[in-house]
């Protein structure tokens, strides 16, 4: 069903409708991307730490993320308020049940994501050539990679404002490297610009 809220078109989406997408995204995504990784942890015998599979300074992985999680939350819902204007149109959860059910999804996806990108590459890259060239390398695939999603440019470049800051954190967090902390901010980022994101706008009538 699609509503007119002033110039902005809303494409409200249910449970059905959101299944349809998150079946075959994890079939043809997210199912790959743990393979791989569990491929390489597996050669690696455990990665010597790289894969950044540990809990790491449990202290500040967890202080980041209950920074993080939150104050990425709140940006990527402003990032995507500003997109929304721009193109004039939102795929919106028309309930809170899809709201939750995509915030399950994203729960999900965003430790696997972290564990390809932020493990397996930037560690990876990191651990042959230096952290600072996995960053350099890993950040602009990260971005890139979401317009393989047939993302808009404007929304993919958006993922920069990710990318860029998790990278870092993965990086210089103190202690052994560690997924907990992005992979727990990352959640909040994508729910902030996808589903309960938008769902929080339009009850909030910004959109």
């Amino acid at each position: 069903m699609t509503t007119q809220t002033a110039s902005t078109r809303l494409l409200l989406t249910r449970i059905p409708d959101s299944w349809a997408w998150v079946r075959t995204d994890i079939l043809i995504r997210l199912v790959p991307f743990t393979a791989v990784y569990a491929i390489a942890y597996r050669i690696s015998g455990g990665g010597g730490g790289w894969l950044g599979l540990g809990v790491g300074n449990v202290a500040a992985q967890l202080v980041f993320a209950l920074i993080a999680a939150p104050v990425m939350f709140a940006a990527a819902a402003w990032v995507q308020l500003r997109l929304t204007r721009r193109r004039g149109a939102l795929s919106v959860p028309a309930a809170a049940g899809d709201a939750w059910f995509q915030a399950a999804f994203y729960a999900l996806n965003g430790p696997i994501e972290e564990a390809f990108f932020r493990g397996l590459m930037q560690g990876g890259i990191g651990h042959l050539w230096g952290p600072a060239v996995g960053f350099a390398i890993a950040t602009p695939i990260y971005v890139v990679y979401h317009r393989l999603g047939r993302w808009p440019w404007p929304d993919t470049f958006a993922t920069a404002l990710v990318g860029i800051p998790f990278g870092i954190a993965f990086w210089l967090l103190p202690g052994p490297a560690s997924l907990l902390g992005v992979s727990l901010a990352h959640i909040g980022a994508t729910c902030g610009f996808l589903g309960p994101g938008p769902y929080l706008l339009r009850k909030m009538r910004f959109i």
